[in-house]
């Protein structure tokens, strides 16, 4: 440990409340035009049920600890953001399903847990980098995802409206309630693997080697099964936990929704299990810093390359100050010509400070670029930022402990190149995508088996498993 001593701590408010997050600067945050109606609507979301429970939080925390000593993997992925009109039990189960299938990948190939997040029943308010958007000479507000306002280019579509905070809770309620139901009624049931497998995709090379693999766990499952191991005496084999997430982004929204636990004390946002700080709003001195510093969920914090190291050990001892494991996952997001030299001084400096993280890679955010009017990824830069995170941290001797992709089960042309040789001419053809591009059904596959090749090197074990 070195005799690092942050300044700042002398001048940081001990105290926290509920609200306490008001007294600071709030960036991106919708400018609502009429702040009677929005505290109305908040008033009778703080009335509601909440959407996940404090004991399911805790859980994911415990998984997340096993994450940061290298005993399991977080899989978090799903929407860039979701949306009101593409709302139906087929795209959810979907969005269950490719994640099932890379987390079945994973386990097959690492020998690990993998812990299922999604971005999933909530994430429909997106940052913006200009908070206006031009079309043909007229400027108008920018689209901030479904819960703010609405895609059309049109001044009454781009007002923000504070009743979609309300119905973005319902539509999160119904999703969470086909989720569960999916995770537990028999659709995650092992038994199942072949199933998985979508018509379009089942033809296509990944589908084929999934289905190859799928064979091969059948048999594996069917000899367990004569031994008198099965889904009736060994529940894990039909259910798996699948938690959801999304970035706290509008703070009305996520106090209306936070809960003081009745049995254990402290404070849960119960609209996630999980909720993270986007790279536009983890100021130290900020609102949204401010008020998840002092709710009990895990925390996420993406990181790009402006963020030097002093400034990352501050986030840490003030998401984290007690440095609980599972408490604070770093989601870097640098770019793959970015991330070789950004990545390795933030390993170094919280390796040598002692700092207790989950490190997880975003190869999405950075590897943005347009192609006329699409905006686009390239499956290349997307891996090759994947494999740069990987070596970087074998070299420090430090744990890879998760990814956190924008990913589709959906049959969508957003993202060019993978083996399916998507290219720019093609984007046209199934560009779904309200915000950003998304890995399609195969590329996630392909993805996921690529992954799997780099984690299948030995990784470091931080010693006996966390409690």
């Amino acid at each position: 440990m070195s005799d690092w001593k942050p300044e700042w701590k002398s001048e940081w408010k001990s105290e926290w409340a509920i609200d306490s997050w008001k007294s600071l600067e709030a960036q991106q945050q919708p400018d609502w035009p009429d702040r009677h109606q929005l505290g109305e609507i908040c008033q009778r979301l703080a009335s509601y049920p909440p959407l996940v429970f404090a004991g399911e939080v805790r859980a994911l925390k415990r998984n997340l600890a096993q994450v940061s000593q290298g005993h399991a993997f977080l899989l978090q992925g799903g929407d860039c953001a979701e949306s009101f009109n593409d709302f139906n039990a087929n795209t959810i189960r979907d969005k269950l399903r490719i994640m099932l299938q890379m987390a079945v990948i994973l386990t097959f190939g690492i020998s690990k847990p993998v812990i299922k997040v999604g971005r999933i029943a909530g994430q429909f308010a997106k940052p913006r980098s200009s908070p206006v958007e031009e079309q043909e000479g007229c400027e108008l507000p920018s689209f901030r995802g479904d819960s703010i306002n609405d895609s059309e280019f049109s001044a009454e579509a781009r007002r923000p409206d504070p009743n979609r905070l309300e119905r973005s809770y319902f539509q999160s309620a119904s999703t969470l309630n086909l989720l569960r139901a999916f995770t537990g009624g028999g659709f995650a049931d092992l038994n199942q693997l072949h199933t998985w497998n979508q018509d379009f995709v089942a033809n296509s090379p990944q589908g084929q080697r999934y289905a190859a693999m799928a064979t091969h766990l059948g048999d594996a499952l069917r000899f367990m099964s004569a031994v008198g191991i099965d889904s009736s005496t060994t529940p894990i084999l039909s259910h798996v936990d699948y938690f959801t997430s999304h970035e706290a982004l509008i703070l009305e929204y996520e106090q209306a929704l936070t809960r003081q636990d009745s049995m254990h004390g402290g404070y849960y946002d119960c609209s996630a299990h999980m909720l993270w700080i986007g790279e536009r709003t983890r100021q130290t001195d900020g609102a949204h810093v401010e008020f998840l510093r002092g709710i009990r969920n895990p925390i996420g914090c993406k990181i790009g390359p402006q963020v030097s190291p002093d400034e990352l050990l501050r986030l840490c001892d003030c998401l984290n100050p007690r440095n609980e494991p599972g408490r604070l996952t770093l989601i870097t997001r640098f770019s793959h010509t970015r991330i070789a030299s950004s990545l390795p001084p933030l390993v170094r400096a919280v390796q040598r400070e002692g700092r207790s993280v989950v490190w997880s890679c975003d190869p999405m955010h950075g590897n943005t670029f347009s192609i006329g009017s699409y905006k686009t990824r390239d499956f290349d830069h997307i891996l090759s930022e994947l494999q740069q995170f990987c070596a970087i941290h074998q070299a420090e001797g430090t744990i890879p402990g998760g990814v956190h992709f924008e990913l589709t089960g959906d049959n969508v042309t957003e993202c060019i190149g993978g083996s399916m040789d998507l290219r720019a001419e093609q984007l046209c053809e199934r560009y779904e995508t309200t915000c950003d591009p998304r890995l399609n059904a195969e590329q996630s596959l392909e993805m996921a088996f690529l992954l799997t090749e780099m984690l299948h090197k030995k990784q470091p074990d931080k010693g006996a498993d966390a409690s």
